[in-house]
């Protein structure tokens, strides 16, 4: 059975409308994804450190509840869990502030059984951040040498701005390792101070990886891919309760679709068909809709469970 291994950090997501708190629930971007993958009936794995503490517990639980094995969770004897407080605007879109009180950040996994055509997901910041990049690029470049699917998530905030050229390198080591890259219009503003999907994709990522996705909220999803493929796509209009976990579940959908389509790394490597393309977008762009009916970072069990049959 083919499975999913996301790797990454954990939070506690706790959820302000008008400042006041409205839910607190676990989250991170691999980890909100691999949760509704979970639900989906996706074999999961999730690697990542959680703290020794009430939150901490909360969270590998929670992992444990929807499906998703463990073994790759790291718990140190003095790590508190981290925090992430997502204000809420008028439009439901979400700004963040996050605390961390890890003394320093360390990564201490067994590496999970990889089989050719499994998929790995990784991104953010956790993915370039030089304190576990030994760790993660080793990693990586192991899933990629058994024959994974390497799906990239840029997903870089705006308060790492001022660290764009320390990282740069690792960011490059990603893009060639991923077999898919996706990433939003914000994160290439921060990162290239350019927005353009057809720019940033012939100037910053093309040269590295030909399989590029790049959303922009409400506004079309652009895809490009080698032999001048192009096409975008609407996204269908719905009523948002929050935008919490939105890209993270368009990823989560995306590799929903790989894996029910049973899209191989041989024909990520020959190149995907308009039809796939389009099969896979739609799959994602429901799973982004139904996370954004709630103020939940992930889909419901209902819809998980609708997925299965």
């Amino acid at each position: 059975m083919r499975k999913v291994i996301g790797i990454g950090e954990t939070v506690l997501d706790i959820i302000f409308k008008g400042f006041k708190p409205v839910n607190a629930l676990p989250g991170g971007s691999a980890f909100n994804a691999i949760i509704s993958l979970g639900r989906s009936g996706i074999a999961t794995t999730f690697i990542g450190e959680a703290g020794n503490d009430r939150i901490g517990n909360y969270v590998t639980d929670f992992l444990r509840d929807n499906g998703v094995a463990t073994d790759g969770i790291n718990v140190f004897p003095d790590s508190k869990s981290p925090l992430s407080l997502a204000f809420l605007d008028a439009d439901n879109n979400a700004d963040y502030l996050f605390y961390k009180d890890h003394p320093h950040d360390r990564l201490e996994f067994t590496y999970p059984e990889i089989n050719r055509d499994d998929i790995v997901l990784f991104g953010s910041f956790f993915a370039i951040n030089p304190a576990v990049r030994p760790q993660v690029s080793d990693f990586l470049t192991y899933a990629h040498k058994c024959g994974a699917i390497l799906y990239y998530d840029v997903n870089y905030r705006a308060s790492h701005r001022n660290e764009v050229m320390k990282i740069t390198p690792n960011l490059i080591e990603n893009l060639e390792l991923a077999d898919i890259v996706r990433g939003s219009h914000e994160d290439f503003e921060i990162l290239y101070r350019q927005n353009d999907a057809a720019k940033v994709y012939h100037s910053e990522i093309s040269f590295y990886c030909k399989k590029f996705i790049c959303t922009r909220g409400k506004e079309p999803i652009s895809v490009y891919a080698e032999n001048d493929f192009h096409k975008d796509y609407e996204v269908k209009k719905t009523k948002t309760v929050s935008t919490i976990g939105a890209g993270d579940n368009f990823n989560a959908g995306f590799l929903y679709g790989i894996i029910r389509q049973n899209i191989t790394r041989d024909d990520i490597d020959r190149g995907l068909s308009e039809a796939q393309w389009d099969a896979l977008i739609a799959s994602g762009q429901a799973f982004s809709a139904e996370c954004c009916k709630d103020i939940y970072n992930y889909v419901s069990k209902e819809f998980g469970l609708s997925m299965q049959r």
